[in-house]
């Protein structure tokens, strides 16, 4: 059967319009559930059959996997053509390239990529080497330091409007916050360092500051897609626009205009709103019909989003019939809400729904304090969406470390870390040892004449031997790693009082990185794509692998279960306190709902408990005495699209425990009182 075959034979309509569009630009609108990847993984697999190159297609997406996805399946359904074509992250495209034209821009190719943690310790180090860190009035943190600079990039807004908007708390320090700005970006380029956001700014400052450079990736490819451009902020529209072909404009982009919800980390919504301006003679495509929920779900959420101020409208439609309504349950309090959620669940158990077809959302973490407590004391097991991914744990970051120093000597960041693990010394003489690196680049063992009286010399000059060995860069990173752990090793156990449980991290990372043949594919891959998961402070493991999601609404897109609860949907908490007085940011939060209603499949419980605000500390200002349901489900919404009922509090026996009368026979009392408890002891 042949592809066009195949295409009419799985696609519906509007699916089948956008994977035979032919040139120019187009927009795919993909709802909730529609079938966006298999829309856009026929298309690439049709341009392949059209007789495009593979290679001259790239696909980007947000995530490595999303990518990998897409590419399995397009071979799966033409042929190993599709093996070839050009595709995954952002940061992937920038960091490929880069390795190819950094010198352009006075990079070696060799440089290393800073993680967050790293990025903080060089803009602390600066800040103290210019006297800010003690100050009369308090100036900003490292971390707060790290993302206003990571703000004021991925957004293109000036230092002085980010503090202003931000941290107005600061605005005394806008001079010398622009100064430790600078001198961040002077001293990554003298490590030859980069942090994420570098990927992309000189990606962009190497294509526009050399036209002939430029002209190569706007001649080599023939075509451009993007997915999640709703997710997209204007630096990363800025490079897809740097490298396309202005002649045939063939550029496709698949998002959902109701699904932007990540301003926080700079994602710019009026890409996908204005894409059509950007690019004139835009055809637009809608993908409404959804795979996923139940029509009565879609019909709620398709009322919810249509009150948006700037939206593509669509209606969202399904074949999935059924007369169950959306729940909104109402409850006396918190804690009555957390125990109808968790008597919910265990019904749901008893009607042979997984755990893992059940999530509960939360729209901030602290939300769901009480409903964590509840669910254990039900043994419910859970996992909560969250937490620091594999590299970023500290004694990890500790052996990458020298892997970095290994494959790039001039990461002074990196070297201070290890230096700081050697016992006796300290942060001066750490920094005495690095300012001495850049000089000593090709003879690292003579820095150790000036140290030879010191506690650490020993251990220093054991560091310093295996990273001047010239063969040790050319290892396997397997063989690498053993080198560098049995230096490790000892500092490992006296760091961390916790080692034992670290240990199985140390023994993860030895698996992982068994698999790489290069040192520095291996520190590509480890520092853009990271794993996730680290067992340092977790809990064990419980024997039964099923358990319920706990997830931020941001963290559950692209998810979806069989039954979701929407905890706390109440004015304060959705839309967040913080957002009231924006407007922007009030419809991010409607379409933060919007994600959350279209993550369930059959059952659907909007949760609103009464609350007491006027005593948090998050509200205390607000005056609200009792909550409200979220302003975006309206008196309307609510009374033709759900089920409303309000959960009563179970009736309970009293708490008192009273010690036995050993006369008393009489059995009526146990029907008034309730069995006492069978103990001579008061308990108080």
């Amino acid at each position: 059967m042949s592809i066009q075959e195949t295409i009419k034979n799985e696609l519906n309509d509007a699916q089948q319009q956008a994977a035979f569009f032919g040139e120019g630009p187009l927009l795919i609108i993909a709802g909730a559930g529609s079938g966006k990847t298999k829309t856009l993984v026929y298309r690439v697999a049709n341009l392949v059959d059209k007789g495009i190159p593979a290679e001259q297609i790239l696909l980007l997406t947000f995530t490595r996997k999303a990518a990998e996805e897409m590419l399995k399946r397009a071979s799966l359904i033409l042929d190993h053509r599709c093996d070839n074509i050009s595709g995954g992250t952002f940061h992937g495209f920038a960091n490929t390239a880069l390795r190819q034209y950094a010198q352009h821009i006075g990079f070696e190719p060799n440089f290393t990529i800073l993680d967050r943690g790293d990025s903080e310790d060089l803009i602390k180090t600066i800040r103290k080497d210019k006297g800010l860190s003690s100050t009369d009035k308090r100036f900003p943190k490292k971390g707060t330091l790290a993302s206003l600079f990571s703000k004021s990039t991925n957004t293109s807004t000036p230092i002085d409007k980010i503090v202003m908007s931000d941290y107005p708390q600061f605005l005394d320090f806008t001079d010398e916050i622009k100064l430790i700005e600078t001198e961040y970006h002077h001293q990554k380029k003298l490590m030859q360092v980069m942090d994420y956001d570098d990927l992309l700014i000189r990606f962009l400052e190497c294509v526009t500051q050399n036209p002939d450079i430029q002209q190569r990736f706007k001649a080599y490819y023939q075509y451009i897609l993007v997915d999640e451009y709703q997710d997209t902020n204007s630096i990363q529209a800025r490079l897809v626009k740097s490298i396309l072909n202005e002649t045939h404009n063939n550029i496709t982009v698949v998002g959902d205009d109701a699904q932007s919800i990540y301003s926080f980390r700079g994602a710019h919504f009026q890409n996908i709103i204005k894409f059509p301006d950007h690019f004139p003679n835009t055809t637009i495509v809608k993908l409404e019909q959804n795979y996923r929920s139940t029509q009565p779900i879609l019909d709620l959420t398709n009322a919810m989003i249509a009150n948006a101020t700037h939206h593509f409208s669509k209606t969202l439609f399904s074949e999935n019939e059924s007369d169950v309504k959306p729940e909104i349950i109402e409850t006396v309090n918190d804690n009555e809400q957390s125990k109808f959620i968790c008597k919910k669940i265990l019904e749901l158990r008893e009607k042979d729904i997984p755990l893992s077809k059940i999530a509960v959302l939360i729209r901030s973490g602290w939300h769901s304090n009480d409903l964590e407590l509840e669910l254990k004391a039900h043994n419910l097991p859970f996992q909560k969406m969250g937490g620091f991914k594999f590299v970023e744990t500290s004694h990890i970051k500790d052996v990458l470390s020298y892997c970095q120093i290994i494959y790039n000597p001039l990461d002074l960041i990196s070297w201070t870390r290890l230096l700081l693990l050697l016992d006796g010394c300290g942060a001066a003489a750490a920094k005495k040892i690095t300012s001495a690196i850049p000089a000593n680049l090709h003879q690292l063992e003579s820095i150790i004449s000036n140290h030879k009286t010191k506690k650490y010399a020993s251990d220093l000059l054991t560091l310093l031997k295996l990273v001047a060995d010239p063969t040790t860069k050319t290892l396997k990173p397997s063989l690498i790693l053993d080198r560098a752990l049995t230096l490790y090793n000892p500092l490992f156990k006296l760091k961390y009082d916790d080692f034992h449980k670290r240990q199985s991290d140390i023994d993860s990372l030895v698996t992982i990185i068994d698999r790489f043949k290069t040192l520095d594919t291996m520190l590509t891959e480890l520092s853009l794509d990271p794993p996730n998961t680290t067992q340092a402070g977790s809990d064990a493991v419980d024997r039964e692998d099923e358990k319920l999601c706990l997830s931020t609404i941001h963290s559950s897109k692209g998810l979806e279960w069989h039954t979701v609860f929407i905890l706390s949907a109440i004015d304060g908490y959705i839309p967040s306190f913080q957002s009231l007085g924006d407007i922007e940011q009030i419809e991010e939060e409607r379409r933060l709902l919007y994600v959350a209603l279209t993550r369930a499949e059959k059952e659907l419980y909007i949760m609103k408990p009464n609350l007491d605000l006027s005593t948090s500390n998050h509200y205390k200002f607000s005056g609200m005495q009792f909550s409200n349901i979220t302003r975006f489900l309206d008196q309307k919404i609510v009374s033709e699209y759900t089920n409303h009922q309000s959960s009563k509090p179970p009736k309970r026996n009293s708490n008192f425990s009273i010690p036995m009368d050993d006369d008393l026979t009489d059995p009526d009392t146990d029907l008034l009182y309730g069995k006492p408890y069978k103990s001579k002891k008061y308990l108080f």
